[in-house]
């Protein structure tokens, strides 16, 4: 049970996105993960890498002392260049798998205060107050939109659709 009644939503969209980032890259060849589409799109391991940095962001946020190994890569959705190496698929699962349930245990046991203490990321938009709450709810946000984006791409790519199955053993 959270301590923060106002995280109602955020943390069954958390465990959520654990599925689904899994599912999303279930089957994915790592030569697949680095394709990109005429050369405008992101490749996969790109937005997976982007996806589990959003995670350290919370991370970050709620306190922890964790420190992405591929931070520079992904931090701030920098641009993606082709002339860096960047990490396997199996690489960054293991790095989602290492952070994801530190940052979940973290959601169930920060307070409201924590969560209302200002956060400051200067987007600089009137109706978005720039605290920690609100900071973890864009986190969530930027997640929907990179599972639905590596869907796309896997699709373009000839992979049968995303599957939805939930591994109940995953608690996180």
């Amino acid at each position: 049970m959270p301590k923060s009644t106002k995280l109602e939503v955020i943390i069954p969209a958390y465990r959520m996105h654990t599925q689904s980032f899994l599912d999303v890259l279930d089957g994915l060849s790592e030569e697949d993960a680095m394709k990109r589409i005429d050369g405008r799109t992101n490749h996969i391991i790109w937005m997976a890498g982007n996806f589990v940095n959003v995670r350290y962001g919370i991370a970050h946020v709620l306190g922890l002392q964790e420190e992405d190994p591929y931070h520079e890569l992904f931090y701030m959705g920098k641009t993606l260049d082709e002339h860096f190496s960047y990490p396997s698929l199996n690489e960054l699962q293991e790095n989602f798998h290492a952070i994801s349930p530190k940052v979940y245990q973290s959601l169930l046991d920060v307070k409201d205060e924590q969560l209302a203490e200002i956060f400051q990321i200067n987007m600089n938009v009137p109706f978005i107050r720039e605290d920690k709450l609100n900071f973890i709810g864009m986190c969530i946000g930027r997640q929907d939109y990179l599972c639905g984006q590596m869907a796309l791409m896997r699709r373009l790519l000839n992979y049968p659709a995303m599957k939805y199955d939930v591994d109940e053993k995953i608690l996180y």
